[in-house]
């Protein structure tokens, strides 16, 4: 519900890094918001989440998503319980929308847990038979001229690239087949650009609407997904999400349309949203200069909530 205060604020659960138990492991042993979180998770699909995350190994894996998706959640529990956090509106940027789905009221916490996890199991059945060398690369420090002339030449090469996502000034994600990774990277670096990291399988591509079709028909069409009674901000054009037949839309969007913060930024300004609280393990958004530069910025990750008194604050003019 908006409030009538001039200044607003909103909550953004961030996408999915690589997840670790060696990362966050001692974090969500510990953590009461955690703990309370998990017991509801391991009810919600019968079996330990945190024993499941321990044994995996694998940085994108099933029970690695559902714990990124359950550290986010309680880390929000934790912000509106010891920071007053009551948000206007919510943002789901990328893996970030099921967080989002569950805080804003559109799915039971069980059932977005349950969600997080067939979705996970879904791509992985498509990705065991589709684009198996795909991977979606993190890029910064790259102008637009400069991603022009390397893409062009994945493009004389005759080899597939998207672009996946546009973060920042510089900032960008692009898909390409793994056999071209190294060269890409190397080019990168050549026009004074810096590789971050890579995700595999890829995401938030066009050739991916394969994918979403199957999602939407195996795992969507098992869920009813309400009105959010928090209002949120679509990752992919800053529109503005209030009917649970636009989120579901948005559930699928995330497949095949690359995403773009700045859309969001904009629409959030325009909303008079003034502070931001980052509640997740985030690695990049409340960093970003447009994010710093528009809100004042609290981040609520594993680190900082380990040491609650020194919690991130900061606005850049």
């Amino acid at each position: 519900m908006m409030t009538t205060d001039q200044a607003r604020s909103a909550v953004v659960f961030p996408g999915m890094g690589p997840s670790r138990f060696t990362d966050v492991g001692k974090f969500m042993m510990i953590d009461p918001f955690v703990r309370k979180r998990l017991a509801a998770a391991d009810d919600a699909l019968g079996r330990s989440v945190l024993d499941e995350f321990r044994t995996a190994g694998t940085d994108f894996g099933a029970f690695a998503q559902v714990a990124f998706f359950i550290n986010s959640v309680a880390l929000a529990d934790r912000a509106v319980q010891t920071q007053g956090l009551a948000p206007d509106v919510c943002v789901g940027f990328s893996f970030g929308q099921k967080a989002a789905t569950a805080f804003s009221g559109a799915l039971p916490f069980a059932e977005a847990v349950r969600l997080t996890h067939e979705l996970a199991l879904c791509e992985q059945r498509f990705f065991e038979e589709e684009y198996q060398d795909l991977v979606t690369l993190t890029i910064t420090r790259v102008p637009p001229a400069a991603l022009d002339e390397v893409l062009g030449e994945l493009a004389e090469q005759g080899e597939f690239h998207e672009v996946s996502g546009h973060l920042d000034e510089g900032m960008h994600m692009v898909t390409m087949r793994e056999q071209v990774l190294e060269g890409f990277q190397r080019r990168i670096s050549a026009v004074g650009g810096y590789s971050l990291y890579s995700m595999k399988p890829p995401a938030h591509c066009r050739v991916l609407t394969g994918l979403r079709a199957r999602v939407e028909e195996e795992v969507l069409a098992k869920f009813e997904v309400a009105d959010p009674e928090l209002p949120l901000v679509a990752d992919h054009d800053g529109s503005l999400i209030t009917r649970a037949d636009q989120l579901r839309t948005l559930l699928l969007d995330t497949f095949d349309h690359p995403v773009r913060w700045h859309p969001v930024v904009d629409t959030l300004r325009g909303m008079d949203v003034r502070t931001v609280h980052v509640t997740g393990p985030d690695r990049l958004i409340h960093r970003l200069d447009v994010t710093t530069r528009a809100f004042d910025v609290v981040a609520l990750g594993p680190e900082q909530a380990l040491r609650p008194a020194r919690t991130a604050s900061r606005k850049e003019q």
